[in-house]
């Protein structure tokens, strides 16, 4: 008993030291959020997560805050990139009906789902044949084929990704996506896409959800809603290949524990929780007011975990594989866009 009570204390007394010293870095990452959305308030131009990273790796680069972000605010900061995103993640559902999805039709699905996987295995082959380390080629096959940074975001939480992955996949994902708002309206007419079949293929291939918006409105409504309604398809597939990259990962590490003793969990808390949430959100019971709310959260959460992850790049590191994940990046957005553009052709 006695040696029970002396446990329990250490516990509390770890604790006690590990929380506030969480503090600074989660009030670093909540202001780096609110200095993104000045950002993209200012330009619009700028998606919000995209402005989250860039200001995360500014802060850790600054002479003044470079100090700070690498020594008291790091706990915190890494605290940010991998709760605070689980939660964001968990949240996005409640933005995904079923019925929204499944009006497109059986086709459209199979379009969607071909795009996806040969999106995301041929990103991850390529990545692989050109050598770049850790997980870099499966975050940005992820990043690629589902929705960006969200995307990247969630599979990192079951792989387990160093942070500078984590962060470099997410600029790289969310600069072509960001470019694809102003090169992909000059191809319609060259393509010969209808305003229809346009849509279908911005949301079959850029990544974001913002970005999706700001390149389909470019030809009207009905491309807009079209796009935004093949998007969430593409986002309907996150939990299925979250839980694909975990039980691949659980059964190359089969026999390894967690530092509890415990074997990682087949499907991750927080995938369950984005399936609860799509779930109940098809009932139709959640008020809109509820919704608009979430969809806040969600960005701001998600805005706060992006600049965690964003101040554990160390730019002279990337740039020692800058050029590789810069021509994966290419060879995967000529795959999306191509994919999808085949699978516009056949379908609409």
């Amino acid at each position: 008993m006695a040696l029970l009570n002396r446990q329990q204390g250490a516990a509390v007394r770890h604790v006690s030291r590990e929380t506030p010293a969480s503090w600074p870095g989660l009030a670093t990452a909540t202001g780096g959020a609110l200095l993104a959305w000045g950002v993209h308030r200012l330009v619009p131009a700028v998606p919000l997560l995209t402005a989250s990273v860039v200001l995360g790796i500014a802060a850790a680069h600054l002479p003044r805050m470079r100090t700070f972000v690498r020594g008291a605010a790091r706990p915190g900061l890494s605290l940010a990139g991998r709760r605070l995103m689980r939660i964001g993640i968990v949240l996005l559902g409640l933005g995904l009906g079923l019925e929204e999805v499944l009006r497109l039709g059986w086709a459209a699905v199979a379009m969607v789902l071909g795009v996806v996987a040969v999106t995301f295995l041929g990103t991850l082959w390529l990545g692989r044949r050109l050598g770049l380390r850790g997980d870099q080629p499966l975050l940005i096959a992820t990043g690629y084929s589902i929705c960006g940074a969200s995307a990247i975001g969630a599979v990192s939480q079951v792989s387990g990704s160093d942070e500078e992955d984590v962060a470099s996949s997410v600029a790289l994902v969310t600069l072509c996506g960001t470019l694809a708002i102003a090169v992909l309206p000059l191809l319609q007419g060259p393509l010969g896409l209808t305003d229809l079949g346009f849509g279908r293929w911005v949301g079959a291939s850029v990544h974001d959800v913002g970005q999706v918006v700001a390149t389909a409105q470019t030809s009207g409504p009905a491309a807009l809603g079209e796009a935004v309604l093949v998007k969430l398809m593409r986002v309907a597939l996150l939990a299925p290949l979250v839980a694909a990259v975990a039980f691949a990962l659980r059964a190359r590490r089969r026999g390894e524990r967690t530092a509890s003793g415990r074997r990682p969990a087949p499907v991750p808390l927080f995938v369950a929780g984005f399936l609860m949430a799509v779930a109940l959100r098809t009932t139709g019971l959640v008020p809109e007011v509820a919704l608009e709310w979430s969809r806040t959260a969600q960005e701001g959460l998600l805005a706060a975990a992006l600049f965690g992850l964003g101040s554990a790049v160390h730019l002279p590191s990337l740039a020692r594989t800058g050029g590789r994940a810069a021509l994966l990046g290419l060879g995967a957005w000529v795959v999306v866009a191509g994919v999808s553009y085949a699978g516009v052709l056949l379908t609409v």
